[in-house]
């Protein structure tokens, strides 16, 4: 296993950036991620397949019992998933996110051995399905906001952009793929069978977790306050802060406005005008080629440039796109609009993540990714909701319209926000980078 310190030669002078003196984690601009950045990011993603499948064996046996139930198992993962995050957030700057997710993958280690042994001699019966999901969701609570702000501890601040949609590249290759296969593993063993897969890339992924460690130094919180009065407190920090509001504002609308346009109105919409499911397929798969694409310039390239500059009008962009998509007369001017909202989602994915993860104080990082994942999925649940019935009453076109209305119109308030539109994250180091960080003599325990 590779250890953590190692670094590459900085391009610094290519970007017009001095070197500064010391070991800070803003004194180089590195040309290559470290490696141990990239078998962590190997580790999460193995789990991610394992996830994938876990969740598509779990859904599919509670749909045996209808909707009803199956719906209740959706909600036994999202309520505490919902109601812990935050607190979630504080234990992980309180302990440290590396220790956070070395005890969520035990954990889910254990818990998926022991659903494998009791859905190999009960089946799936619907209690069983209701209690593992209300165990993920807790699980989740704690690991999401520790995982999200492992990047942060692992490269160098310029490093990010390209850190974070590596990531997102390997996260929607994986989604895409993860279906198929978790149909495959249940079609052949059941749900046991896919507990029993999870249980083996939870296995590999705590191995690598005990053997890679960040290379920065991160301030932790106070044991002296209460967990909850932590928790507030990145609530309090993240809204106060003048690039984090607008940032999280901005990340909120588009999970309210941009992400149900795939997943709930182009299906109504391809119904509405009866295009066929396979209409609605190639709408999806267009806008993931946009994002795609996209994602992977950053990886090459880094960012673009401003990222708070860029995230803004990239909502701009994705709902000239959703326009144009409500206007499609058409599958084939549905496919292009498809492609536009793409690219504009891709844009602001890869860059409204590194901006918030590095605005972030570091003894807030884990609180910080835990109000940005509650955003996200507060925003997400209520609209799905209001949007589907909304559609009911005036009709999928009618809320196309209004999604990209909304979009054009919360990129344009982004780019009146002259924090936001002035942030240089991954451009170059901040001129007062304050007390400088050192990296870890020694990346494997």
């Amino acid at each position: 296993m590779p250890t953590g310190d190692e670094t590459a030669e900085s391009p610094g002078a290519a970007c017009g950036v001095p070197s500064a003196q010391g070991g800070g984690r803003h004194s180089r601009v590195q040309e290559r991620l470290p490696r141990s950045y990239l078998w962590w990011l190997v580790g999460i993603l193995v789990s991610l397949v394992g996830n994938v499948v876990f969740y598509f064996a779990l859904g599919w046996a509670a749909s045996a019992y209808g909707g009803s139930v199956a719906g209740l198992v959706l909600s036994a993962v999202t309520l505490p998933r919902v109601l812990l995050l935050l607190v979630g957030g504080a234990v992980g700057d309180r302990v440290s996110a590396r220790r956070v997710l070395i005890t969520g993958d035990a954990v889910m280690l254990v818990l998926s051995l022991g659903l494998a042994t009791l859905a190999h001699h009960l089946g799936a019966p619907p209690w069983l399905l209701i209690a593992t999901g209300i165990a993920v969701g807790v699980v989740d609570a704690f690991y999401l906001p520790a995982s999200g702000s492992m990047p942060r501890r692992m490269v160098a601040e310029a490093q990010l952009p390209r850190a974070l949609s590596l990531r997102q590249v390997g996260g929607q290759v994986i989604t895409m793929g993860g279906g198929p296969l978790g149909g495959v593993l249940v079609g052949l063993a059941g749900l046991a069978g896919a507990a029993a897969f999870n249980a083996v890339t939870f296995a590999f992924t705590l191995i690598v977790l005990a053997l890679v460690r960040p290379r920065y130094e991160a301030a932790r919180s106070s044991a002296a306050a209460g967990l909850l009065k932590e928790a507030m407190d990145g609530v309090r920090v993240a809204f106060a802060h003048p690039v984090l509001r607008p940032g999280l504002c901005l990340t909120g609308f588009a999970a309210g406005f941009l992400l149900p346009v795939l997943s709930l109105l182009v299906p109504l919409l391809a119904r509405e005008r009866e295009w066929g499911a396979g209409a609605a397929g190639l709408v999806i798969g267009a806008q993931g080629v946009g994002m795609v694409a996209i994602t992977l310039v950053v990886v090459r390239r880094g960012p673009l440039g401003r990222p708070g500059l860029l995230s803004a009008g990239a909502l701009v962009l994705a709902g000239a796109g959703v326009l144009a998509l409500a206007l499609a007369p058409g599958t084939a001017g549905a496919v292009t609009a498809g492609v536009v909202v793409g690219v504009g989602n891709g844009i602001f994915s890869a860059h409204i993540a590194p901006l918030v993860l590095a605005a972030a104080p570091e003894s807030h990082l884990s609180r910080v990714q835990a109000v940005l994942v509650l955003v996200q999925s507060l925003a997400l649940l209520l609209m799905n909701s209001v949007l589907g019935a909304f559609v009911d009453l005036e009709g999928a076109t009618v809320v196309l319209v209004a999604c990209a209305v909304m979009l054009v119109g919360v990129g344009l308030a982004g780019l009146a926000s002259g924090p936001l539109r002035n942030d240089r994250t991954g451009l170059r180091p901040p001129a007062e980078p304050g007390r400088p960080r050192r990296p870890r003599t020694g990346g494997t325990a």
